[in-house]
């Protein structure tokens, strides 16, 4: 009998139109991991728990960071992302992790994407790598970050998938992201951090119409397209304010995630337009370290 159903499926599988193909063929993609990034997927197993019940900073690259002293983070588990390394201070507060949203190849040639790698190797100090999937393969192929321990993710479902409130298992396929600072939660809430605090994730560009950073890029500089040099933002607002629901969907869920784990995100970044989790200013939070 399913032997049967499966010959009646798959000839009626012949006569859907080629957009259905190429959607199921797609899906599949997204969803089905290769041989050879399974075992590496499978050895964030060892990540689960890591630091249970500890407090860690995520520190985005927003604008408002430069008013910040983030040399004051001297001491604690701190999480960079993207070009982060470029914060003044960075081998200060010294960064246990590091972390890379997958690359968009097209915007940028491997060849850019290898300069990137280079750059951010050189500057990392002893932070362990958070990778996708996609770049394993440029990765291995030019030698980077020989002797770094870099750890991969594969960015493949959807948070709108997502139907309860269990910590995100990134020895799995995880949802795709729309901002780095996301992944970084992710990963966090994965390690076992009891109490995590962002910085920098201001989100705010729409206001203002230009995307900027809390530092000047370097290999980097000129390799977004969807900006101008000077960071003028080229995309019309009703592609921007798509991203942004897309975006505010992603942490809404993260804090409905962390609040059914006992997981405590707060907000302790100068202005910026992220609302879903609760604000503490930096020093008032350090000043109640002291005063425990």
């Amino acid at each position: 009998m399913a032997s049967a159903l499966k010959k009646v499926m798959t000839f009626a599988s012949m006569l859907l139109p080629y957009g259905v193909h190429e959607l199921r063929r797609r899906h599949k993609q997204r969803t089905e991991l290769s041989g050879s990034i399974l075992p590496t997927l499978k050895a964030n197993r060892e990540l689960a728990g890591r630091h249970q019940g500890r407090r860690c900073f995520i520190v985005g690259n927003g604008p408002s960071v430069k008013a910040l002293d983030l040399t004051v983070l001297e001491g604690e588990t701190v999480i960079s992302v993207s070009n982060g390394y470029l914060h003044a201070g960075y081998m200060r507060f010294a960064p246990k992790y590091h972390v890379v949203p997958q690359i968009t190849y097209g915007t940028m040639t491997e060849d850019q994407v290898a300069r990137w790698f280079t750059e951010m190797h050189e500057n990392l100090g002893e932070a362990e790598l958070f990778l996708n999937e996609t770049e394993a393969g440029i990765v291995a192929e030019r030698k980077l970050f020989s002797g770094r321990k870099v750890h991969y993710v594969a960015l493949r479902t959807s948070f709108d998938d997502i139907g309860n409130t269990s910590i995100i298992d990134i020895a799995k396929p995880i949802p795709r992201i729309d901002s780095v600072p996301v992944l970084a939660l992710m990963i966090a809430m994965y390690m076992g951090f009891e109490n995590i605090v962002l910085l920098g994730v201001d989100h705010d560009s729409w206001r203002s119409g230009y995307y900027t950073y809390a530092f000047d890029l370097k290999t980097q500089a000129d390799t977004d397209f969807s900006v101008t040099s000077e960071g003028k933002i080229l995309s019309p607002n009703y592609d921007t304010f798509q991203s942004l629901a897309r975006l505010w969907r992603q942490y809404r869920r993260l804090a409905m995630i962390a609040s059914a784990n006992g997981i405590r995100i707060i907000n302790a970044g100068i202005g910026g337009e992220l609302d879903e989790f609760e604000r503490i200013p930096l020093n008032l939070l350090l000043s109640q370290d002291k005063a425990r």
